[in-house]
Parts: C-alpha cells; sequence; structure tokens
C-alpha cells in the first residue's frame, strides 16, 4: 500500500454519524428480519466462543473431546464455526470497518481522559473486554444478545442483565471519573 493510499483512506474528513431514533429504526428493522428469516436473533459472543472451539479442535481435538462445554460445538466430526452467528460475527464486524471507512472515522487512535497512559488504557481496555466476555458467557449471550434480542422478546433475565450492566457502569463509573478529567 502506498503512502499516497494510505493517506486517502485514513485521513478522509469525518461525517456525522447518523440520527440515534434513525439508527434504532434500522436496528430494530434488521432484528425483525433476523428473526423472521433465521429464527435466530442478533448477538456476538456464541461467535468468539466457536471460533475458540475452532482453535482448540485444531490444536488439540482430543481436549475438546473431553470438555462438555467445547464438545457441545466442536465434538467429532462437527464444525464450530457452521453456525449462524459465525456470519452475523464476521459481518458486523466487516460492517464496523466499511462504516469507518467511508464516514472517515477509520484511524489508528486511543480514546482517553489526560491522567491515564495510553498503555494503561489498552491495558484496561483489554482487561475490561475479557472479564465482559467472561460474563457474557455465563450469562447465556452478550449485549448484543441480551438487550436487542432477548430484550425484544421481552425476556424478563435480558432485561435484569441490562439493568445490572449500566447500574454496575454507573457504580464504577464514580471511581474512574478522574482519568478521564
Amino acid at each position: 500500500m502506498t503512502t499516497q493510499t494510505r493517506k486517502s483512506i485514513f485521513n478522509r474528513p469525518e461525517k456525522p454519524y447518523v440520527h440515534p431514533y434513525f439508527g434504532g429504526i434500522v436496528l430494530g428493522i434488521i432484528l425483525f428480519l433476523a428473526f423472521f428469516l433465521t429464527g435466530n436473533g442478533l448477538g456476538s459472543s456464541g461467535a468468539t466462543s466457536r471460533i475458540d472451539a475452532a482453535i482448540v479442535d485444531a490444536i488439540s481435538p482430543s481436549h475438546v473431546d473431553n470438555n462438555p462445554y467445547l464438545l457441545k460445538m466442536a465434538g467429532g466430526d462437527k464444525n464450530p464455526l457452521d453456525d449462524w452467528i459465525v456470519p452475523v460475527f464476521f459481518g458486523a464486524l466487516f460492517g464496523g470497518f466499511a462504516s469507518g471507512l467511508f464516514n472517515g472515522r477509520l484511524k489508528f487512535m486511543t480514546t482517553k481522559g489526560p491522567h491515564i497512559s495510553d498503555r494503561t488504557r489498552w491495558l484496561m481496555a483489554f482487561l475490561g473486554g475479557v472479564i465482559f466476555l467472561y460474563g457474557a458467557r455465563l450469562a447465556r449471550g452478550c449485549t448484543s444478545g441480551q438487550a436487542l434480542s432477548g430484550g425484544a422478546t421481552l425476556s424478563a433475565g435480558s432485561w435484569l442483565v441490562m439493568f445490572a450492566i449500566f447500574g454496575g457502569a454507573y457504580g464504577l463509573a464514580y471511581f474512574v471519573r478522574k482519568l478521564w478529567n
């Protein structure tokens, strides 16, 4: 990739975000179509588990065959990547990058407050992501699956999880606010 090409990709003028109500309507239509066409909602944490199962199965198939959690996805001749959630995961990933590219927001940057280093911000983001993904698997779904799919079907457990996530975030924000101010 030439320097000129790199500059044209990463230095595009930034376009404004779509109006949140319009985005919500579009997301609602996509969620409805997902339920209608596939019988499944939206989510992504299940895909990371399946990708993990595929990696473990490639390295140590005997471990997968002796692990009840992984066995459901990759035991025997099962392909863990042969599930509806895997293309949804990669579609969301590709769609996010495409949106950033077309709207001038695809750039290398670290969003942080003035009282935290880039390295600490990256470490905290990684640790938070690992903990959140582990919690998502315990809760049987990520925020997308819980809030969108579970919330749309009026699942009491999904509503409870979302209130707990928002309550926990607001409670924790008090203790880390000085890093952002």
